[in-house]
């Protein structure tokens, strides 16, 4: 059910910071015109410490109606404390999410104990699957696959969004996980050579404006066609460089704004991309093949 390209989706937002549901609807639609396998909504990508429980509960139920259960709908539900994250999950589930994306703790640096008790304490508290994520470089702390293999023990984690780009790390959490546990790459750049190594797909940030490559990168992929999904991938490397010139979603979010689908608004504390950036991404876009609205 959780395979192939799944955007991190943007939040659209107007001018005085309110979230945009009608360009959401919009970015629905290019979404499953491209073929797109999944959607993460509310997800770091989506400013999601900027927030409100109600938004995201608003975001997930619009999603659910608009795709009408064409692709999953997997709803990011972590914070940094876990009583915040079971009661955020909990409302998510509510709100029609098929699936949880659960973040590392950030700033707190629990040990690996620590994080075992913690995602072991939300999967327990809902009734769909959980999707843990690791990404080291946002967070401060670094899920090993030790970890990742104890939690996937339990009948509602499913898999893990791997983000450091160390194929090693794959690697190891597949070996050590039980069968049929989930790895998903949290990494453009080496989403193909991990689905390669026995990834299923990509929660991506490039994905929200090469929506088709990306889609079409993870079919390959997963087909066994690893040379044309390197292929795709080697026309990609320059976008998914320059989405991270400034500070993720800063980036994506011009990108997929001169594509005509949302607004330029983005909350404090990010602030809109640099000027001088501006030629720099358009140009990794033109590159790619990423026709601007």
């Amino acid at each position: 059910m959780f395979k192939g390209s799944i955007p991190a989706l943007v939040t659209p937002m107007g001018e005085d910071g309110s979230i945009d549901f009608g360009a959401w609807e919009k970015l629905l639609d290019f979404h499953l015109a491209a073929g797109t396998d999944g959607v993460v909504v509310g997800g770091t990508t989506g400013e999601s410490p900027v927030l409100d429980r109600g938004e995201i509960e608003e975001l997930v139920r619009r999603a659910k109606a608009q795709v009408g259960g064409r692709i999953p709908v997997i709803a990011g539900s972590g914070t940094n404390s876990t009583a915040g994250s079971v009661a955020l999950s909990r409302a998510a589930e509510a709100a029609g999410a098929d699936a949880l994306l659960v973040v590392t703790p950030y700033y707190n640096k629990p040990t690996q104990e620590g994080l075992f008790q913690h995602f072991s304490a939300v999967a327990d508290a809902v009734g769909i699957p959980l999707i843990l994520y690791n990404v080291p470089g946002r967070t401060a702390c670094d899920m090993l696959a030790d970890t990742v293999a104890r939690l996937s023990q339990h009948p509602r984690i499913v898999g893990v969004k791997e983000a450091t780009g160390d194929i090693a790390r794959g690697v190891a959490i597949l070996r050590q996980s039980r069968p049929g546990f989930l790895l998903l790459s949290g990494d453009d750049p080496t989403a193909a050579e991990l689905i390669r190594i026995g990834a299923r797909g990509v929660i991506s940030v490039t994905a929200n404006v090469a929506a088709r490559a990306m889609h079409e990168l993870c079919a390959a992929g997963l087909a066994g066609r690893h040379g044309e999904a390197m292929a795709i991938n080697e026309r990609l490397i320059p976008l998914h460089k320059a989405l991270f010139v400034e500070s993720n979603p800063i980036p994506v979010k011009w990108a997929v704004h001169r594509l005509g689908l949302i607004g330029p608004a983005i909350r404090l504390p990010l602030t809109p991309l640099s000027a001088p950036l501006h030629d720099t991404v358009a140009s990794a876009m033109a590159a790619a093949g990423v026709e601007s609205g």
